[in-house]
C-alpha cells in the first residue's frame, strides 16, 4: 500500500512499532490482556498527574463521541443541569447528545474564533443556581482553538460545579494537572495525542463523583459506572473490547514516556505548528485562529483566493504523500492541517514544499 502522512487530528500517523502490536490476536479473557488494560489505566492516571486514591481511569469501546456520551449519560441525572460552553462543532455535538438523552442544560455559545467570556459565565452562574455541571471542549478541532481551561477550572471551584472536559484532542499532547484543575471527568481517545489507533476512548474520573453516578445512565452499553465497576476488579471489559487497538495503545503510551513525556511531545507538536504557520503565511495562506489562541494540534487556513479548489489541492498533496482535512466552518472556505502523530519538522518542510509547487509561488 502507498504510505502517506495523515496530517489530521486523529486518526493519525502511528509508528511502525505501534502498528506491529496489532499483528497478534488476543483473547479478552486472557490474564495478560487484562493486565494490559490495568497497566494502561495506571499510566493514564500518571500522565494526568493524579493519585489512584482520588481518581480512576475507565476505558470505553467506540469512538470519542461514544465516550463523551457515556460521561453525559452517567455523570448527570434528571435533576441536574449543565452549562455547555461551545465555540465549535464538537461542543455543539455535546449539546446534541444532551438533547438526545433528555438532559437539562443551558447553551452558552460564542464565535468559533472567540473565547468564552468569564464575566458572562459568572453572571449565568450567579443567576441560575440550578446549574450543577460545567462542560467544555478544551481544544476545538473545528478550528484548532485552544480554550481557557484554567478559567473554567476557577469558575467550577468558585461555584462548586462538577467539571466535565472534552480533552479529546489535547490530552497527551498538552500538559495538564487534572487534580489541580479540579476536573471531575476528563474525556479523550486512543487515536489522538497518545498516538494509538481508533477503537476506544477513556475517562479520567474523580472517584467520589463516579461512585455517586450509580443508576444514572440511560444506556446499557454506555454506562460508565458499570464499565468501571467491572473493569476495576481485574481489567475485564464488560463487553467485547477492541483488543488490537488496546495492544497498540499500550505500546503508544510506552513510546510517549520514552519520548520524554507530555512536555516533550508538546514541544514537538508546537515546533511543528509554528513552522507550519510560518511557512503557510509565506505561501499566502492566512490562519483563521490568531497565534495566541492557536493550539499545537491542528490549524485552520482560509482559502488563499477565489479560484482555489480544495479538492484539486487535496489530491495533489495526497499523491505526494500527505493527507489533509477539509474545513468545518460554514460561513468561510477553509481547510485544516494537523501536526500531531508521528510527524516532525522535516515532514512539515516537505509538505510546504509540495504546497509551494502547487501554488507556483517562489518564497524568498
Amino acid at each position: 500500500m502507498e504510505q502517506y502522512k495523515l496530517l489530521t487530528p486523529g486518526p493519525l500517523t502511528t509508528t511502525d512499532t505501534v502498528k506491529e502490536k496489532m499483528l497478534l490476536d488476543r483473547c479478552t479473557w486472557d490474564q495478560d490482556y487484562k493486565e494490559t488494560t490495568q497497566k494502561i489505566r495506571t499510566q493514564l492516571l500518571q500522565l494526568a498527574k493524579v493519585s489512584e486514591d482520588d481518581y480512576t481511569a475507565v476505558l470505553m469501546q467506540g469512538s470519542g463521541t461514544f465516550t463523551v456520551e457515556s460521561v453525559m449519560t452517567t455523570a448527570m441525572n434528571k435533576k441536574d443541569k449543565a452549562l455547555i460552553i461551545t465555540n465549535g462543532t464538537y461542543g455543539e455535538r455535546i449539546v446534541k447528545i444532551a438533547d438526545y438523552i433528555g438532559l437539562h442544560y443551558k447553551h452558552y455559545q460564542v464565535a468559533y474564533n472567540a473565547y468564552p467570556d468569564e464575566w458572562e459565565l459568572k453572571s449565568i452562574l450567579e443567576n441560575d443556581r440550578t446549574i450543577t455541571h460545567l462542560v467544555m471542549v478544551h481544544c476545538e478541532t473545528t478550528t484548532g482553538i485552544w480554550n481557557p481551561l484554567e478559567m473554567i477550572s476557577r469558575l467550577g471551584k468558585a461555584y462548586g460545579k462538577t467539571i466535565i472536559v472534552d480533552a479529546m484532542s489535547s490530552f497527551g499532547g498538552i500538559e495538564m494537572d487534572v487534580g489541580e484543575l479540579g476536573i471531575d471527568f476528563l474525556i479523550s481517545s486512543a487515536n489522538k495525542c497518545i498516538q494509538g489507533v481508533p477503537g476506544f476512548g477513556f475517562v479520567i474520573a474523580k472517584q467520589d463523583k463516579l461512585l455517586a453516578c450509580e443508576g444514572n445512565a440511560g444506556s446499557l452499553s454506555l454506562d460508565l459506572y458499570d464499565q468501571w465497576k467491572v473493569m476495576h476488579k481485574d481489567g475485564k471489559w464488560r463487553y467485547t473490547s477492541p483488543t488490537h487497538a488496546v495492544a497498540a495503545f499500550s505500546k503508544a503510551v510506552d513510546e510517549l514516556i520514552v519520548e520524554g513525556g507530555i512536555q516533550e511531545r508538546f514541544q514537538r507538536y508546537q515546533r511543528n505548528n509554528q513552522l507550519l504557520r510560518k511557512k503557510m503565511e509565506q505561501l499566502g495562506f492566512q490562519a483563521y485562529i490568531p497565534e495566541e489562541r492557536q493550539s499545537p494540534i491542528i490549524t485552520t487556513f482560509l482559502f488563499p483566493n477565489d479560484i482555489f479548489v480544495f479538492e484539486d489541492f487535496y489530491y495533489y498533496v495526497k499523491e505526494r504523500g500527505f493527507v489533509l482535512y477539509p474545513g468545518k466552518l460554514t460561513e468561510l472556505n477553509t481547510f485544516r492541517i494537523g501536526n500531531i502523530g508521528e510527524v516532525y519538522e522535516t515532514d512539515i518542510e516537505r509538505l510546504c514544499n509540495v504546497i509551494q509547487e502547487y501554488m507556483g509561488v517562489v518564497v524568498k
